[in-house]
């Protein structure tokens, strides 16, 4: 890859203005929302409510000018609310498939911990395979497919636990947070008539990222620096305090987002601390600490934190 050019980068900053725009001192996040979209990874934010993870997923899918739907997950809901269901047509004589919410490039799925597990599996096909299956016959997900899910980490009652087969599946998970107070005020100033999201104007297309997604497959990855990302998921299967350590699909999805992430920075090749800063937000959510452990207070980020102290950084890279 000879270098990133000009126009690709400017779709990315006009992008980041745009959610920056509505989502007032989060620039981290975004990158990593940004990240993920173009690696073709699927997003868990955890978060209290009212921090804006709704409004960020609105303003990916104007400023792309993507499909957008959302669905409110609660215990009624049913496996076909979500990926449709075929209806018999008496004039036509035949089931007609009427398609789901699934069937969209910006899926936001609200509060996904409270929907039941038959439910949540029912995602399972699409976040991994691009498509699902109904009554036998496959159908293709629009592309791009996002998946957004949130849930709330303080409220547990009438919540059920995500699965590690599906918590598995999201590339990354993070958190929005509350604002500083300056940023705050900031937020309160700018929506004192309406809100920024509803004035937001797609800043490319579908078409455009399904190319940038392409041309990130083609960032430079120097081997020592894959030799690293295996060694930062092997550690956490023989970490003493890691109960259950990231699977070989955390290693795949950690390469993938370290280019998107290094693109995003403008750059088209991947540095070791790429991989430093997005190693928490790709495995976190993929290991379970020992019971004891868990006990004795010690966190999933401590821990992760000395499993990348203890795995050496390659130095010596050809680029």
């Amino acid at each position: 890859m000879d270098g990133i050019r000009r126009e690709d980068l400017t779709i990315i900053q006009q992008l980041k203005d745009n959610l920056e725009a509505c989502i007032l001192g989060k620039t981290e996040e975004i990158d990593l929302l940004l990240a993920a979209l173009l690696a073709g990874g699927h997003v868990l934010l955890e978060d209290v409510p009212g921090t804006g993870k709704t409004v960020l997923i609105k303003a990916l899918a104007r400023s792309i000018n993507g499909q957008y739907r959302r669905i409110q997950c609660n215990p009624d809901l049913l496996p076909t609310d979500i990926t449709g269901v075929s209806i018999y047509h008496p004039k036509q004589e035949e089931f007609v498939f009427r398609p789901g919410p699934v069937m969209t490039n910006i899926l936001l799925t609200d509060e996904i911990n409270r929907a039941t597990t038959k439910t949540q599996a029912a995602l399972l096909e699409a976040m991994e395979e691009h498509h699902i299956t109904v009554d036998g016959i496959l159908y293709e997900l629009p592309q791009p497919f996002l998946l957004l899910a949130t849930q709330n980490p303080i409220d547990f009652e009438g919540t059920y636990v995500l699965p590690e087969a599906q918590l598995d599946r999201f590339m990354l998970k993070f958190s929005l947070g509350y604002p500083d107070e300056a940023t705050e005020y900031m937020m309160l100033v700018s929506q004192s008539k309406e809100h920024p999201v509803e004035r937001l104007q797609a800043v490319t297309d579908i078409e455009t990222i399904l190319e940038l997604q392409d041309k990130v497959t083609d960032v430079y990855m120097e081997d020592e620096l894959g030799k690293y990302a295996v060694s930062i998921v092997r550690r956490t299967r023989e970490h003493p305090a890691i109960f259950l350590g990231a699977s070989p699909r955390a290693t795949l999805a950690l390469a993938h987002v370290a280019k998107a992430y290094a693109f995003i920075k403008g750059r088209d090749y991947v540095l070791p601390d790429d991989l430093k800063f997005l190693a928490p937000h790709v495995l976190g959510h993929r290991i379970i600490l020992q019971s004891q452990d868990r006990l004795e207070g010690l966190t999933i980020e401590h821990v992760l934190q000395s499993v990348l102290e203890q795995v050496k950084v390659p130095v010596r890279l050809q680029r």
